[in-house]
């Protein structure tokens, strides 16, 4: 048996604009890492973690990485295992990009892969929601699901959980840009309406229909035809700075489609190729950039393979 392990496990898009809490798909930057060794003493520990500018939990009961592991155990009967956790956060925390389900997948990933696989990955998951439900309250797939399993994702049903890998247009590509703006997912989850109307509700069907069709067909055209959220973007983008000029820039920039990732502040668009992606990210930047708001951006095809090791 290993000794020790380091495992990469990507950033997610969830949401995908119409499917919120059952649409997800990884992408191939950013992500994070662990490193995951062996010791003497049975028990979970976190020993270091970078990146986070002092905002994550050694404490090995709250963070989402630890916690999530010493659940896997207790489920598998092996909590006679005991493992020290580096973390190192490689993407922005609170982004919209699944900064905490990237986390607990690397963990989950690497102590699965150090006891050999006993869970196949679609296993892992409701560990991983367990990590969602510390970190934001609540235990949703959309993001830990991709980024286990790679890909686009559709969760069916949450009870029983019932998760769908997807196929995609292989040339299709995504840019995603981070204002640096400050939205918590729990704040963000708190706005949307609990009641919604039956010809809204029709509406949001139709297009998650059209975009789970759009994805089987690759049909680029039906999936930007597709891509309209009538029910929690609108409350959303109050919170993200100029959303409808972001779009608007987007859409000039040669965007086939513009939503938030997540619960924001992180906006992205799908392009037709690589070049396309990159001159979308520069120029939703450059608005960002006149408004004096700092941002990141990020290219990155679809992520067909999920966590890896290092």
């Amino acid at each position: 048996m290993k000794e020790s392990i380091q495992v990469f496990a990507p950033a997610t898009v969830a949401n995908v604009v119409c499917g919120f809490d059952v649409l997800g798909f990884a992408v191939n930057a950013p992500g994070d890492e662990v490193i995951m060794r062996r010791k003497e003493t049975p028990g979970v520990s976190i020993k270091k973690i970078t990146g986070d500018e002092g905002r994550l939990p050694l404490d090995a009961e709250k963070n989402t990485v630890s916690a999530s592991v010493q659940h896997y155990l207790r489920h598998i009967g092996r909590e006679d295992v005991g493992v020290e956790i580096e973390l190192h956060k490689k993407m922005p925390i609170g982004s919209g990009l699944g900064s905490s389900s990237a986390s607990t997948v690397a963990g989950l990933f690497a102590i699965n892969t150090l006891l050999n696989s006993p869970l196949s990955r679609q296993e892992l998951v409701p560990f991983a929601m367990k990590g969602e439900e510390l970190a934001c309250g609540s235990g949703h797939a959309d993001n830990v699901a991709p980024a286990l399993l790679g890909g686009f994702v559709l969760i069916r049903s949450y009870d029983p959980l019932d998760i769908i890998k997807l196929p995609y247009p292989e040339s299709l590509y995504c840019a995603i840009v981070f204002p640096e703006v400050d939205v918590p997912t729990r704040d963000a989850r708190r706005m949307i309406r609990s009641k919604v109307l039956l010809k809204d509700a029709v509406v949001q069907w139709g297009n998650v229909a059209g975009l789970v069709t759009g994805l089987f067909m690759k049909d680029i055209e039906l999936m930007a035809r597709s891509m309209k959220d009538v029910l929690v973007e609108p409350v959303r983008s109050i919170l993200i700075p100029d959303f409808e000029k972001l779009r608007e820039t987007a859409l000039k920039a040669g965007a086939i489609t513009f939503g938030i990732s997540g619960s924001g502040p992180s906006v992205f668009s799908f392009a037709k190729d690589e070049a396309a992606a990159h001159h979308i990210v520069e120029m939703l930047q450059a608005h960002l950039s006149g408004m004096k708001i700092g941002s990141l951006g990020y290219v990155s095809a679809i992520n067909g393979e999920g966590p890896k090791v290092l």
